[in-house]
């Protein structure tokens, strides 16, 4: 991603996660349908916690994107 990009919404990155990581790191987490700042927040602390590095790089870039939304 360079400065011109956009960055993703939370909530895309939200169902990123869930794409990518639901049987490896969210396996007990269950998939909303309009996400808040702090469900997305759950989920990337999920992917820290239970991810491996890529999952970490994910959570980053929700946790990002969950500061840009205030």
């Amino acid at each position: 991603m360079t400065d011109t990009d956009p960055m993703p919404d939370y909530a895309s990155l939200y169902r990123k996660a869930f794409e990518q990581f639901r049987a490896r790191a969210l396996w007990n987490k269950r998939v909303l349908d309009h996400p808040t700042p702090e469900d997305a927040l759950v989920i990337a602390r999920a992917l820290r916690i239970e991810g491996d590095q890529q999952a970490r790089r994910l959570a980053e870039q929700i946790e990002q994107a969950c500061r840009a939304s205030h």
